[in-house]
């Protein structure tokens, strides 16, 4: 809400210093920062295929180098990587993680030798850029499957939830965008979304019982697990059976 505030406030000085502007430069002083205060990323992709990060994760060996974005005035910004770091993602996710009214880009990125992280970008001095992010997973060839974004405990305030390495430790974790950092909120094990070589990532985060509840499976899929974010804790819950993907849209009591 801070930002957004800001900017009504540089609107309101900007209208004061161009009173005694002519009408066609006022307008065009107006038009010029009302449009600078919609500026919003609607829509994200990648692009720049590779095959330096041969992991295989996600079925295949490509990955890639580019985030693209598309803003509501209708530009285009994008960022590469240089060689180390690729985006080993399923797909960029759009979520408003700091309340000001704009979309940020939840991803997956990559290193070399360290391994995956979650990382939030965004919009800074007009420019894309990289907001926050996790520490890298530390090894080569780990991963991590993002679970979605929402207020989980009502706080107004919006957490990220991820599994970290889902092929392997199997552990639940969820981080909250806190200035330039993505500070932990809580954690549980035993808990995925991703089985090796599966193009998609399986699960989410749905209203079960009316709160927003993060569908996952246990480690030897074979029950679904609702998990629930209350008290700073993660708290599940046994939902249903599970007999494949499809399982995740039959969930009893959510939708």
């Amino acid at each position: 809400m801070s930002n957004g505030a800001r900017r009504s406030g540089s609107l309101l000085r900007k209208r004061r210093a161009c009173a005694m502007l002519g009408p066609v430069a006022l307008a065009l002083a107006l038009l010029a920062g009302r449009q600078l205060a919609a500026a919003g990323i609607v829509a994200a992709d990648y692009a720049g295929p590779t095959m330096r990060y041969p992991h295989g994760a996600l079925g295949d060996t490509i990955e890639h180098d580019t985030l693209s974005v598309r803003l509501d005035d209708g530009r285009r910004l994008a960022a590469r990587f240089p060689d180390t770091i690729v985006f080993e993602d399923t797909a960029p996710r759009l979520a408003d993680l700091d309340g000001d009214g704009l979309a940020e880009v939840i991803v997956v990125e990559s290193h070399e030798a360290r391994g995956a992280r979650l990382a939030v970008w965004g919009l800074k001095d007009g420019k894309l850029a990289r907001l926050a992010a996790t520490p890298f997973i530390g090894r080569r060839f780990r991963w991590l499957a993002p679970a979605g974004a929402a207020d989980l405990d009502g706080d107004r305030r919006i957490e990220i939830a991820y599994v970290e390495t889902p092929h392997l430790g199997k552990k639940l974790k969820i981080v909250r965008l806190e200035g330039d950092r993505l500070v932990p909120v809580a954690e549980a094990e035993g808990l995925t979304n991703h089985r090796i070589g599966e193009p998609f990532i399986e699960g989410g985060i749905a209203h079960c019982d009316g709160r927003p509840t993060i569908l996952l499976a246990n480690a030897g899929w074979t029950r679904i697990i609702g998990a629930l974010l209350d008290g700073g804790e993660v708290a599940t819950m046994d939902r249903a059976r599970y007999r494949g993907p499809d399982s995740f849209n039959h969930v009893p009591g959510c939708d």
